[in-house]
């Protein structure tokens, strides 16, 4: 498992981790006053793509105009 990614409040670092598939862990660690949520997980494309994660809709909707 790898960080995919950090969250500053926990009901979204919660909702990200339902979106995940295959293994995964949200940790919490706190500096200062301020509490960070980090969500790990397993790098794919398909949790990527679930996390909303560098514009992969975008990227599809390019290839698909490219191709016609």
């Amino acid at each position: 498992m790898k960080l995919l990614n950090t969250y500053d409040d926990r009901d979204d670092a919660e909702e990200a981790a339902c979106k995940l598939s295959g293994e995964k862990r949200l940790a919490s660690e706190r500096d200062a006053t301020v509490v960070i949520y980090s969500l790990f997980g397993i790098p794919s494309w398909g949790n990527f793509h679930r996390l909303g994660m560098y514009n992969l809709d975008e990227l599809k909707s390019l290839l698909e105009r490219r191709a016609s």
